[in-house]
């Protein structure tokens, strides 16, 4: 089953499409946008002393791709029924990576206002989990797919190193605002823009919760360069994603000039329209953080 890009929605409508899977008893969810395609299985070739994680590689029309078992990514038995399991072919942060799930089932069109964040009490900080949705009296659980790459390998990550090596700046007046739901990436994006000179962060975990102190802010009388010079903002997010943050900020005609730059996995060739369509200044894929510092340098300093 390939995906096809005709069923991708229309930008900025706060509506993502899922495909659902399952592992073990529970069932969980990836955003259709990062799969390429879902196959039956085939032979895997083990990688001596490799990650307990990686369950080993395969090729894929002439292409060497890791494939990852989420059973044990999730602590769970293996499959009780393997002729049935699948892989699930996807991309982003501009890797191809094949996940290896027990069942593939549907694909489902929600809101991400239907998207509950998860209690830390009951999932922790450090939890795959980045989302919940109530569906038909059932809960599929979405995972954190970035954060299980970066498990895997640390170095695929952002890195606070590389922002250091591009040298100091003194830019501790401009005042930027971040929207990323993942706890692990607001702190990894507030060492970096410190290291790179920006003191004045204001962090939201969503772009419903953003959105609400940009117009809060401009209520009170304040014009919104005052409020911000510049706001980076993910794109899959709980209650309001990044696309339709940007196309509501740029249909306000009190917010628009606010320049905003989308940082997410999912920018590639094929997907870069939709954040043009709804307006944004840039568009960086995770985790470039290096092109992102110079984006903002070319935007706030010129």
């Amino acid at each position: 089953m390939k995906n096809d890009k005709g069923i991708l929605l229309e930008t900025g409508t706060n509506e993502l499409e899922i495909v659902e899977f399952s592992v073990g008893k529970n069932k969980f969810g990836i955003n259709v946008i990062k799969v390429k395609e879902i196959i039956n299985p085939v032979p895997i070739t083990p990688i001596p002393h490799a990650h307990p994680y990686v369950e080993g590689i395969m090729e894929l029309r002439g292409e060497v791709l890791t494939v990852v078992n989420l059973a044990n990514v999730l602590g769970y038995s293996p499959s009780e029924t393997p002729e049935k399991d699948k892989y699930i072919v996807s991309e982003f942060n501009k890797t191809k990576i094949i996940f290896h799930v027990h069942n593939v089932t549907q694909i489902h069109r929600i809101s991400w206002e239907n998207i509950e964040k998860p209690s830390e009490t009951y999932y922790g900080s450090e939890s795959q989990i980045i989302g919940v949705v109530k569906l038909n009296g059932e809960m599929i659980l979405l995972l954190d797919f970035e954060k299980i790459v970066v498990d895997i390998n640390p170095e695929s990550g952002i890195n606070v190193q590389q922002v250091k090596k591009l040298g100091e700046r003194k830019r501790s007046d401009k005042k930027l605002i971040v929207v990323e739901d993942s706890a692990l990436l607001r702190k990894l994006l507030e060492d970096t823009l410190n290291a790179a000179g920006f003191q004045h962060i204001t962090f939201f975990e969503n772009g419903r919760e953003a959105l609400a102190y940009l117009n809060k802010s401009v209520e009170a009388g304040k014009s919104v360069d005052e409020v911000a010079q510049l706001m980076i903002t993910d794109i899959e997010m709980p209650q309001m994603d990044g696309h339709h943050l940007t196309k509501v900020v740029k249909d306000n005609v009190n917010l628009a000039p606010l320049p905003v730059v989308i940082f997410s996995s999912l920018i590639t060739d094929d997907l870069r329209h939709k954040g043009q369509i709804v307006g944004a200044n840039a568009q960086v894929s995770k985790p470039e953080i290096n092109e992102l510092i110079h984006i903002i340098d070319d935007i706030i300093l010129k």
